[in-house]
């Protein structure tokens, strides 16, 4: 019985003792990582914050029109089998004369549209309008072998494109349009060269600042009468 009670009393004594230190040693360990933890992910979660009220007023809290355009599929033939990729390309606008493409792969679909999505967003330009519904002026648009013409329209003339530069124009928010492409029927070299078209495209008001004139002076020498002239120059906005 004694040597029963002298084995069992150290075991009794040393398990709390070997236990009370573990949980202090542990907790010291646990906590000082506990801390740095929280305190990065607090950070990284602060950070994060930061970036998405950024990204939020640099929107603007604008809605964005996006347009599938084209979805490329592709196959590499491997030991097992075949490996699939995908290639997407979106035209993306706000409806108010902004717009952009953008163009991304990956090896599921959504994935990709959601590259070519975020390329889109961070390449938009700005188109000035007249009206709101049309372009200024006409325009030609080149890149590799796609040729673009592009005309403004009276009101109720619609769009008239097809394929590619139809989204691109639905995006830009313009309601009336007449077009016309020659050469390929690539959708990658047909968005380029419409949009080589577009960032050509200027205003009244931006060739007036530009040469030191007023508005109605330059829509005069249309041989408008000044009445109809300054009519108008109110009426252009960009």
């Amino acid at each position: 019985m004694a040597e029963e009670n002298n084995i069992e009393t150290p075991a009794v004594v040393a398990a709390p003792s070997v236990e009370a230190e573990a949980p202090q040693n542990e907790g010291r360990g646990r906590g000082g990582r506990g801390r740095n933890e929280r305190g990065d992910r607090g950070g990284r979660g602060r950070r994060d914050d930061r970036r998405g009220r950024g990204n939020n007023d640099e929107d603007g809290g604008e809605e964005f029109v996006e347009k599938l355009v084209h979805i490329n599929r592709v196959s590499k033939t491997v030991k097992g089998g075949k490996r699939f990729g995908f290639a997407a390309l979106v035209v993306v606008g706000d409806g108010k004369g902004r717009a952009g493409f953008g163009h991304g792969k990956a090896r599921e679909v959504p994935e990709a549209i959601s590259k070519a999505t975020a390329a889109a967003k961070k390449a938009m330009v700005r188109v000035p309008l007249k009206e709101g519904r049309t372009l200024h002026h006409d325009g030609l648009g080149h890149f590799g072998a796609g040729k673009v013409t592009v005309r403004s329209a009276p009101p109720g003339t619609g769009i008239i494109a097809g394929g590619p530069m139809r989204a691109v124009f639905e995006s830009l928010g313009v309601a009336d349009v007449v077009t016309k492409s020659n050469g390929t029927s690539n959708p990658y070299n047909m968005i380029r060269a419409t949009f080589a078209a577009l960032v050509e495209q200027t205003s009244p008001k931006a060739v007036a600042q530009r040469r030191g004139k007023k508005v109605a002076d330059l829509l005069r020498r249309g041989g408008a009468s000044a009445e109809v002239a300054a009519a108008d120059a109110e009426a252009i906005a960009e």
